[in-house]
C-alpha cells in the first residue's frame, strides 16, 4: 500500500516536471513575448571561445527559462487566479486599482502618489537652476523655450488609485518644481486643464501608463498656446472638429502585460482620428511612425516655411508627436531627459521643447553644469 501511495506521488511529480522539456522537445515554445510585454531571452549561440563556452550554461538557462513548453499558459492561469480570484496584483511592477484601472507602482510611480519622500531644498535648487540656465542658453542663441511635466495617471486620476496605498502630503515633487520655476517664464503646467477636462472622457488607459490621444491632445493645445507667445508664426493649435472622436477594443496594454495579463484584460481606446490627411512625414528612421518609441525621430512637411523645433522626450511624448508635428516645419525628437547643447546648435530650432513625466523627478536629479555659460 506504502508503495502505491509513493507511486502516486512520484510519477505525477516526475510528469509535471518532465512536461515542459518534453514540450520543447516536441517543437512547442511556451514563449509569448507580446503576452508578457518585453524581450525573452534568445537562444544563445555557442562560438569556439572559453567565453562563449563559460557563458552557455546561463545564457541557454536563461533562454529555457522564458521559453519551457506550457510557460505562457501557465503564466496566464496564475496571474488570472490572483488578479480575478483574489483580486489582487500577480507582480509588485503593477497595481490593481479600483474599476479595473491599473497603474505603475515602479519608475517612481508610487512614489509620486504617495508623496513620502519630497525634493530637498538643494534638489529643487538644482532643477531650478538647470530651467534657468537651459532658458538663458537658449535665448542668448535667439531661440525660444518651453519645458513641459506630463502628469502621471495618478495625478488625474488618484480616486482609482487602491485603498492600500496612503498620501502622505498633498504636496508633489511636481508641484515642488512647478512651484520653484514658475517666474521663470519658460515652465508649463497642463493639469488644470486636464482635471477641468478629466470628467468629460477618459485621458489616460486604463491598462496603460499613459495617455490615450485624448489625454494628449489637450496638453498638445496648451503646448501649442504657450509656444505661439514665443514664436507666434507656429500656427493655432488644432480642435477637435479637425477630428473625428473614434475608438475601437483593445488588448490590455503595458500594465497588463506586465502582470501576465495581456491576452485576458481589453479596454476601449479613445481615439482622435484626423479628418484630412496628415501633412507631416517622418524622415528619421526610414519607414518609421512618429509615435515610436526610436530614440531619434525627425518630421518634416514637405515644402514648408513653418519655424523648426528640437524636442527632448520621454515616452508620453508618443502620442504628442502626430499632433506637434503638423506646427513645424522640421522637428527633432530625441528621447533623453539631458539637456543637449551640441544637438541643439547643429540642429538651429527656432524652439525647444523639453518634456519630461513627473515620475521622472523621483529617478532623475539634472546637472545644469554641464549646459555651456552664455557668459563665457
Amino acid at each position: 500500500m506504502k508503495r502505491v501511495l509513493n507511486l502516486l506521488l512520484v510519477v505525477p511529480f516526475l510528469a509535471a516536471i518532465a512536461t515542459p522539456l518534453a514540450g520543447n522537445l516536441y517543437g512547442l515554445d511556451g514563449a509569448d513575448a507580446e503576452a508578457e510585454n518585453r524581450t525573452l531571452a534568445p537562444f544563445p549561440a555557442l562560438e569556439p571561445t572559453w567565453a562563449s563556452i563559460a557563458a552557455y550554461g546561463p545564457t541557454l538557462d536563461a533562454w529555457f527559462a522564458d521559453h519551457f513548453g506550457f510557460r505562457s499558459w501557465l503564466v496566464r492561469w496564475y496571474s488570472e487566479s490572483r488578479y480575478f480570484g483574489l483580486r489582487v496584483s500577480p507582480v509588485a511592477t503593477a497595481l490593481r486599482g479600483k474599476d479595473d484601472w491599473l497603474f505603475y507602482a515602479e519608475d517612481g510611480g508610487l512614489d509620486d502618489f504617495a508623496n513620502a519622500n519630497p525634493l530637498s531644498p538643494e534638489i529643487v535648487d538644482i532643477w531650478r537652476n538647470e530651467v534657468i540656465r537651459e532658458r538663458d542658453f537658449l535665448r542668448a542663441h535667439g531661440i525660444a523655450y518651453l519645458f513641459v511635466l506630463a502628469p502621471d495617471k495618478v495625478q488625474i486620476y488618484p480616486e482609482h488609485f487602491p485603498d492600500t496605498v496612503r498620501q502622505v502630503s498633498p504636496v508633489s515633487r511636481s508641484d515642488q518644481l512647478l512651484t520653484a520655476t514658475y517666474d521663470t517664464g519658460v515652465v508649463l503646467d497642463v493639469r488644470q486643464a486636464m482635471m477641468a477636462a478629466r470628467d468629460k472622457e477618459r485621458l489616460y488607459h486604463k491598462t496603460d501608463t499613459h495617455w490615450n490621444q485624448r489625454g494628449a491632445f489637450i496638453a498638445y493645445q496648451e503646448m501649442i498656446k504657450a509656444i505661439r507667445e514665443r514664436v507666434p508664426a507656429v500656427p493655432p493649435p488644432l480642435t477637435r472638429d479637425d477630428f473625428e472622436s473614434t475608438s475601437r477594443i483593445l488588448l490590455g496594454q503595458d500594465l497588463a502585460g506586465m502582470m501576465g495579463l495581456k491576452r485576458s484584460m481589453q479596454e476601449e481606446d479613445l481615439r482622435l482620428t484626423p479628418k484630412r490627411p496628415r501633412r507631416y512625414v517622418v524622415i528619421e528612421p526610414n519607414g518609421a511612425y512618429a509615435t515610436a518609441g526610436e530614440p531619434r525621430i525627425v518630421t518634416e512637411i514637405p515644402g514648408s516655411t513653418l519655424p523648426r523645433a528640437v524636442m527632448f522626450r520621454d515616452s508620453y511624448t508618443s502620442w504628442l508627436a502626430p499632433f506637434l508635428s503638423e506646427h513645424f516645419s522640421r522637428i527633432v525628437y530625441l528621447w533623453q531627459n539631458d539637456f543637449d547643447a551640441a544637438a541643439i546648435l547643429r540642429e538651429k530650432p527656432d524652439v525647444v521643447i523639453h518634456e519630461m513625466v513627473g515620475r521622472h523627478l523621483y529617478m532623475y536629479i539634472p546637472s545644469p553644469e554641464l549646459i555651456p555659460d552664455v557668459k563665457n
